[in-house]
């Protein structure tokens, strides 16, 4: 079963609708004694990064978060928590991954949000990619991106330079786009961390 962090910055309701799509069970979590009902969790996240930690941090799920032994999948906004800073609120993260968030504005000449579909190639046999081509387009909406790393890149995108679509260390993963609005391989990948 999925337990959603629920700390007032995610994309809920088009998330659970794409679980009872696919026939996973899930369930919120709101405080700290949540975690342990759940053997999956997922941190959505839409809208301003350093927001979106503050809200975290106001919950008192921080510390409970970076000790989590199972399975952890952040969205969009979700995966780049788990980065170390963010150029967006000059904001630090929960540092899980040694990486920077960092803003497309004066580093690409392509237009800016990143809106659409996009070809996503997977790295370092990214379990997340179970039964997904190579060069699956997913769906984006997003004005900053986490810096490409060898090491942690779990999936590559290009757009006007390559950027990690999807992360991944141990037990946490994040991923760039939206899975949930990303049709049938959108909801592949999260059945696919369902049995992680």
């Amino acid at each position: 079963m999925i337990g959603i962090v629920n700390y007032g910055a995610g994309n809920i309701f088009s998330l659970t609708a794409a679980l009872q799509r696919i026939g996973v069970e899930y369930g919120m979590i709101n405080q700290v004694s949540d975690f342990d009902r759940y053997d999956r969790i997922i941190i959505p996240g839409v809208g301003h990064a350093g927001a979106a930690m503050q809200k975290l941090r106001e919950t008192g799920l921080v510390e409970d978060v970076l000790q989590l032994e199972k399975p952890v999948l952040g969205i969009c906004v979700g995966m780049q928590l788990l980065t170390a800073y963010s150029e967006e609120g000059n904001a630090d993260l929960l540092n899980i991954f040694p990486l920077k968030t960092l803003h497309f504005d004066q580093r690409v000449q392509l237009k800016v949000p990143h809106i659409g579909w996009n070809r996503v190639c997977a790295e370092n046999e990214c379990p997340l990619f179970q039964d997904i081509p190579d060069n699956t387009y997913f769906y984006f909406v997003h004005s900053y991106f986490i810096e490409y790393s060898g090491q942690y890149t779990g999936a590559v995108c290009e757009y006007g330079l390559p950027f990690s679509a999807v992360i991944q260390k141990g037990n946490f993963y994040g991923v760039q786009f939206h899975p949930e609005k990303s049709g049938k391989y959108g909801e592949q990948l999260l059945l696919n961390f369902a049995i992680i």
